[in-house]
């Protein structure tokens, strides 16, 4: 059997006496394309999170790639992220004063190797590769979010998180960003996790669970 990429155990998160997340576990496969859909306030992106080793959990256990994090160095999760998973943010955290260009091959950089011929790659399947030399302010919120796309998939990670990836998007918009990255999943075989409240996204995966209640639960 295949290990999953990212393998969470009875997550528990509690804030200030309040239990945000209560006994999640989950297993993202190599292959995945999975949905974790739940209403605002829901803990989504707390649960994106910790599964990216943004923050711990209060109690629970999360392995990537097998390997148990909990003891783990800050430096050595920041390896992991850099070279395991890619982000995609739901306000696309780019860096201003870099171009989109720029801004997407800083996981390189931080990494010690170019893959300049990769990059250029992601930018023509994202048909971004006109707005190499442009600036963020410069950019729509579809532009920002396929540079952003690029950023996470410029390591070749094992598994892309996005964190309410159409949030902030028009409708249309929205469905080509969706497309891109389902498409980017596919040709790259990256395992892709998708957490949004966009219940207009169910319909574009086969794997869905809803967290509600601190719980996940399996999407029929």
């Amino acid at each position: 059997m295949t290990e999953p990429v990212v393998r969470a155990v009875d997550l528990a998160v509690e804030r200030g006496g309040i239990r945000i997340l209560d006994d999640v576990s989950i297993d993202v496969p190599p292959d995945a394309k999975l949905l974790i859909q739940g209403p605002s306030g829901a803990g989504k992106t707390t649960l994106f999170n910790i599964l990216g080793l943004l923050a711990p959990p209060t109690a629970g256990e999360l392995y990537v790639n097998g390997e148990h994090t909990a003891s783990l160095g800050e430096r050595v999760k920041a390896r992991i992220r850099r070279d395991t998973i890619g982000f995609v943010f739901q306000d696309f955290q780019l860096i201003p004063d870099l171009s989109a260009w720029e801004n997407a091959i800083l996981p390189q950089d931080h990494g010690g190797t170019r893959d300049e011929e990769w990059l250029t790659e992601l930018f023509d399947a994202l048909a971004i590769d006109d707005l190499r030399d442009q600036y963020p302010a410069t950019l729509s919120g579809g532009e920002k979010q396929r540079v952003a796309i690029a950023r996470a998939l410029a390591n070749r990670p094992a598994v892309v998180l996005a964190d309410e990836p159409t949030g902030q998007l028009d409708p249309d918009t929205a469905d080509r960003v969706l497309d891109l990255l389902l498409q980017v999943r596919a040709d790259t075989e990256t395992a892709l996790v998708v957490i949004s409240h966009d219940r207009r996204l169910a319909d574009h995966f086969d794997d869905r669970l809803r967290l509600a209640d601190g719980g996940l639960t399996t999407v029929s």
